[in-house]
């Protein structure tokens, strides 16, 4: 049971599981105090940068499919990844992920709660970014280097 738990929480708490927790503090700030001020261009813009984080996470994992390496946070990666959307960007799922985040609360109208956006990035950024860029940077070493020198973090 403990290992069954370890190992659930293991892959809970991955960026994912945390734009989920973020949203659902949006969704019940939302309910709570209802603002009613977007109106159909909040749920237009929300469902672009919804569905514009989506394509973008699709397509950044996607490199890694075909580069055939991990994408998960904690685990080893055989290649370093420096392709496509990662040329722009050395964490493109995570600010998909922060474009998401966005696009919901401002289909909920969830306007107070755009404070939680960089409290997010600070999150993603000390619990997951810190940790594996100091991993990649052990493994891929001057080759890491010169790709942070070349590609910002966020954008």
């Amino acid at each position: 049971m403990k290992r069954l738990l370890h190992m659930l929480i293991h892959y809970i708490e991955l960026p994912p599981g945390w734009m989920m927790m973020f949203a659902a503090i949006a969704w019940g700030q939302a309910q709570i105090l209802p603002l009613h001020v977007l109106g159909r261009v909040g749920d237009f813009a929300g469902m672009a940068l919804v569905g514009l984080g989506l394509a973008v996470s699709g397509w950044a994992a996607l490199h890694f499919v075909l580069e055939r390496t991990s994408l998960i946070p904690r685990e080893t990666p055989n290649k370093l990844v420096t392709t496509g959307l990662y040329r722009l960007s050395r964490n493109p799922i995570y600010l998909a992920d922060a474009g998401i985040l966005v696009g919901l609360i401002l289909i909920w109208d969830a306007l107070p709660s755009l404070i939680l956006v960089p409290l997010f990035i600070k999150v993603i950024e000390r619990r997951f970014i810190l940790r594996e860029e100091a991993f990649i940077r052990d493994r891929f070493g001057a080759e890491f280097d010169a790709y942070a020198a070349r590609v910002r973090r966020w954008i």
